[in-house]
């Protein structure tokens, strides 16, 4: 008989608080100073390193004002190491779901609000275009040298708004107009914007959001022409093609492998690379920063665990093996398949695991982007008719797709937040959802595809084949090739051929995001559309907006490269603009609805099944973990629910 595992919403949705930002101060709910001053509470190694005149004293290392985590069950005690699993050379952003985003900014564990991290405080003019914020003092990178303003001058000044770099991030400009920065003292710095920007912290809470102290000065800019007089040597010493390409060989970027690649590199996180991400590698570990800059409620130095540790597996079976076999204390990402929850169910008591729920926001776990900007001009026109992709919406079988693919977990649904939330929009979410092959047949016949081959399939206007590519990455969703599959037969039945293109992630992502060269396209679009949270299936305006790649570059870039959208989303763009920018969370949502609206009439992408719970899987006696985490990259989950204060019991 297969176990049965049940996993329900934990509603996080309901929870979101919407607050305007403008005219605060925002400050940790724990004042630190007091913990600092008594901060005498070490790993042991780090201990004995301090006795022997290696490391400074953990007062010392931590700053006067650390932030204070409360921890979820109890204070932790030191030692050990937590074991996940990494899927290949590509899953680099599964290192940062665990490793965190050490922004000016962060989300709590239940993503319902931002706070302070890396900054002590922020304090946000009435208008909301003017945010100072307070650095912590005493605050190190993980080499022992001060973190200032000095650090964030150079990230903004030098990197971000450095066009020779890279373009500027839309998150870091409004009304068109990158924000300018100024550094007030040492520990103090203030950025100010043309215009409002209620979606600011936010936007800095978010894992995008970390370029300001991404990078140490100290280090870092030796890879910088203005800071390196023998630049041009080198690059030719390191094999790279000029000091951009180098700049990032040697400090990363924040979703790129080479990141995690480089332990020479300092950085702020809870644990810096010891094993690098690279080549060949087949595991990959992080042992403890010692002068990383948190501290529980009673004064002991984050974090508690020494290490983490990542074997490298080439295939999710392998890691599903690594799981039953007891050697994986904490995982969600690639083991949360409908498919693999019976096996990791029957085998909880051999692994030693519990479940914990892993919730999404909204949205749906697979998206399909047809190309409105392909390069063939044919298919272009075709996908542009707005009448074919309703054809191809209602020639889906969802119930079919659900019960077969999904063992029955799901309901039909497009996209877009869930019901209990504030951002939700019936008519984007529940159009075309019925089963109906007789109206798509009607409609294709309407626009012209009438014309069959001797198989029945449909050919295009000038009489060749009508084939649809659809890009996937079968090892990041195992489910999607399966439903492919069935799509694939159930389209074959209005008389449109689909093949399923099957792509190792870097390929994918050369292909769609970077080349524009697909057909088509599925990704997952969990989607809330909060603050700090990329809407990209309802705006053009990141690499996952498969739909329009060449309108998200002419956005990011401010019109210098890519393609200039047609009206409907330009319209878009611009209440998109308005919204990240208004202070009052009503008329943000207001906003955000009216995009819905437009992106309802259009129909431009199109779903399968509601993002439904899922699950993780935790060691026993790994303790501080929540029972409930909301899966989302924008909170950067599960590192919302600071894995560096997890711990193991005695």
């Amino acid at each position: 008989m297969r176990a049965k595992l049940t996993i329900k919403s934990p509603g996080f949705a309901r929870r979101v608080v919407l607050k305007a930002l403008a005219g605060v101060a925002l400050a940790p709910l724990v004042a630190s100073v007091a913990f600092a001053q008594s901060a005498t509470g070490e790993a042991p190694a780090l201990a004995d390193l301090v006795r022997a005149g290696q490391l400074p004293p953990v007062a010392e290392r931590v700053g006067s004002e650390p932030e204070v985590i409360t921890p979820l069950e109890s204070v932790g005690s030191y030692g050990g190491e937590i074991r996940f699993g990494l899927r290949g050379s590509s899953d680099h952003n599964h290192i940062l779901r665990m490793v965190g985003s050490q922004g000016l900014m962060r989300w709590n564990p239940t993503y319902t609000e931002v706070h302070p991290a890396v900054a002590k405080s922020v304090d946000v003019d009435p208008e909301g275009r003017i945010f100072t914020f307070h650095l912590r003092e005493g605050m190190r990178w993980s080499d022992g040298e001060p973190f200032t303003a000095d650090d964030i001058m150079f990230n903004v000044e030098d990197l971000l708004l450095n066009e020779d770099f890279a373009p500027t991030p839309p998150r870091y400009m409004s009304s068109g107009e990158p924000m300018t920065v100024e550094k007030v003292d040492d520990l103090t710095v203030r950025f100010t914007f043309q215009a409002p920007y209620g979606d600011f912290l936010s936007e800095l809470a978010s894992p995008l959001g970390q370029h300001p102290v991404l990078y140490a000065k100290h280090y870092c800019s030796q890879f910088h022409p203005d800071y390196n007089s023998d630049i041009e040597q080198t690059i030719r010493e390191n094999n790279a093609s000029d000091w951009q390409n180098l700049f990032l060989q040697k400090c990363g970027d924040i979703e790129i492998p080479s990141r995690w690649g480089n332990p020479e590199r300092p950085t702020l996180d809870p644990w810096i690379v010891a094993t690098p991400y690279s080549g060949g590698a087949t595991r990959f570990v992080m042992e403890r920063n010692p002068y990383f800059w948190q501290v529980d409620s009673e004064g002991n130095q984050l974090p508690y665990v020494d290490a983490l540790n990542a074997t490298i597996s080439q295939d999710v079976e392998s890691l599903i093996l690594a799981a039953i076999g007891g050697r994986i204390d904490f995982g969600i990402r690639h083991l949360d398949t409908p498919a693999d929850r019976p096996v990791l169910a029957q085998n909880r008591e051999a692994g030693d695991y519990r479940f914990i729920a892993a919730a999404a926001p909204g949205g749906v776990d697979m998206i399909i982007n047809l190309n409105l900007t392909h390069k063939d001009s044919e298919l272009r026109d075709l996908f542009n008719e707005r009448d074919f992709r309703i054809a191809l919406s209602v020639g889906m079988d969802r119930q079919e797709i659900i019960e077969t693919a999904l063992l029955g977990e799901g309901e039909p649904w497009q996209h877009g937040p869930f019901e209990d939330h504030p951002y939700f929009h019936e008519l984007l979410s529940t159009q075309y959802l019925e089963y109906d092959p007789e109206t798509a047949n009607d409609l294709l016949d309407g626009i012209g595809l009438d014309q069959r081959d001797a198989d029945g399939m449909r050919l295009l206007p000038s009489g060749r084949p009508l084939t649809i590519r659809v890009d996937v990455i079968p090892t990041f969703r195992p489910q999607w090739p399966d439903m492919l599959q069935l799509i694939e037969q159930q389209w074959a039945q209005i008389g449109v051929r689909m093949e399923v293109n099957a792509l190792e992630r870097t390929l994918f992502f050369e292909r769609t995001s970077n080349g524009n060269d697909h057909d088509a396209a599925v990704w997952a679009a969990i989607q809330s559309w909060v603050p700090g949270q990329v809407p990209q299936q309802i705006v053009p305006i990141h690499q996952d907006s498969r739909w329009g790649i060449p309108w998200v570059n002419w956005y990011n870039s401010g019109g210098s490269t890519g393609e200039e959208p047609p009206a409907s989303v330009l319209e878009r763009l611009r209440l998109y603009d308005l919204a990240r920018g208004t202070p009052d969370p009503e008329e943000r949502r207001q906003l955000i609805m009216q995009i819905a609206d437009i992106a309802a009439g259009e129909f431009e992408v199109f779903g399968v099944s509601k993002s439904v719970p899922t699950y993780g899987i935790v060691k026993n006696g790994l303790k501080n973990v929540p029972e409930e985490v909301v899966n989302t990259f924008f909170a950067t989950a599960p590192a919302q629910a600071l894995p560096q204060s997890w711990y193991w019991q005695d």
